[in-house]
């Protein structure tokens, strides 16, 4: 990830089957599976932001908001 950026991940759980695909592509081991079977962020500080979550999840169910620093100060 790029100074001065904040990456968020939007998991919408509902959509989620947990297939893992998402988490399978993550190039930083950013996800991981939820007691529930279903996909979180675990560790968000490490995304770089790649999207490849993202584009890669069959059912729509991740995104990626990247917020640059200072963004709201405007």
């Amino acid at each position: 990830m790029g100074k001065g950026k904040n990456v968020r991940h939007l998991i919408d759980k509902e959509w989620c089957k947990g297939c893992g695909i998402c988490i399978h592509f993550c190039p930083k081991s950013v996800l991981e599976f939820d007691k529930n079977g279903k996909v979180e962020a675990v560790r968000p500080e490490d995304c770089i932001a790649c999207k490849l979550c993202e584009l890669r999840c069959p059912d729509l169910a991740i995104q990626i908001i990247e917020d640059q620093e200072g963004e709201n100060e405007r």
